[in-house]
């Protein structure tokens, strides 16, 4: 299938078809998953046979879709030697959700064509909501357009932030951001999935996101999404080549001025970042 502006809206809902698909057998295994099924890539880092299944199941479907394309996945089911295009799949972005039977968790697509994001889908299992955007198109959530808040300060905020599974290297950003933030935005959740997270902005039931150390298949598909809604995304350094970055802010775009003053009001975060 040849890429380009007039067949991504077909590209997409074949991807949103490809990730319902995914998202049903994970909603499936998760009526008779055991806890004695998880298996550990690090402390506190789950993993089990539904990420594997579900990548598996991904890479095949999206490898027929776009021959053409290499992938980056969790996994590591799949790789790329050179390829224009390449696919950055999360199959199971929210394990540790997943595993403990709880919410939110899904599938994360995305699609780009060296460090430019083409398309995003992110589909949350257990709400059965599908979220996936286009470049230069709309946002949309199960057909209905989408955009961000309208919230214009910090102090009315309401913030996701994430606390990764690197604690070691991580722990010391954690406290960084709770004490910028904490007492200042409005109100401040953990969701567990940086993918739903995004794409929570991008509705506008919340204002911001935030989280470092995290991977292009955290946050590439939602990112694409979240700025088609309205909203803007950078690196805590306040750059827009975000694809391969580690270190993310996504905000409604109106307060994310005032997030980036307060991240970097001094040279302490930088210096954990280098």
């Amino acid at each position: 299938m040849q890429v380009n502006s007039y067949d991504l809206p077909r590209l997409t809902t074949e991807v949103c078809r490809i990730a319902k698909e995914t998202g049903a057998f994970q909603r499936r295994e998760q009526l008779c998953f055991r806890s004695e099924e998880i298996e550990f890539k690090g402390t506190h880092d789950y993993v089990s046979y539904v990420d594997r299944r579900s990548e598996e199941m991904l890479v095949s479907e999206l490898a027929a879709l776009l021959p053409e394309a290499g992938f980056i996945t969790e996994e590591g089911s799949a790789g790329h030697a050179g390829e224009e295009l390449l696919w950055i799949v999360d199959p199971l972005d929210g394990t540790t959700n997943f595993v403990h039977h709880y919410s939110p968790y899904g599938v994360s697509i995305a699609l780009c064509r060296g460090r430019e994001l083409l398309l995003g889908v992110v589909y949350e299992v257990t709400r059965d909501e599908c979220f996936y955007a286009w470049k230069e198109g709309p946002a949309c959530l199960n057909g209905q357009q989408i955009c961000v808040s309208d919230t214009s300060t910090v102090e009315g905020a309401f913030l996701i932030m994430e606390l990764p599974y690197d604690y070691d290297a991580y722990k010391p950003t954690a406290l960084y951001l709770i004490d910028a933030l904490y007492g200042v935005a409005g109100g401040i959740r953990m969701n567990g999935s940086a993918a739903v997270a995004l794409c929570e902005v991008a509705a506008g039931r919340c204002d911001g996101w935030m989280e470092a150390f995290v991977k292009p298949w955290d946050h590439a598909a939602g990112t694409l999404i979240l700025r088609c809604a309205g909203g803007r995304v950078t690196d805590f350094l306040g750059r827009e080549d975000t694809v391969f970055g580690s270190h993310i802010v996504a905000t409604n775009g109106k307060i994310h001025q005032g997030i980036y003053d307060l991240l970097m009001y001094d040279v302490r975060l930088r210096e954990l970042l280098e």
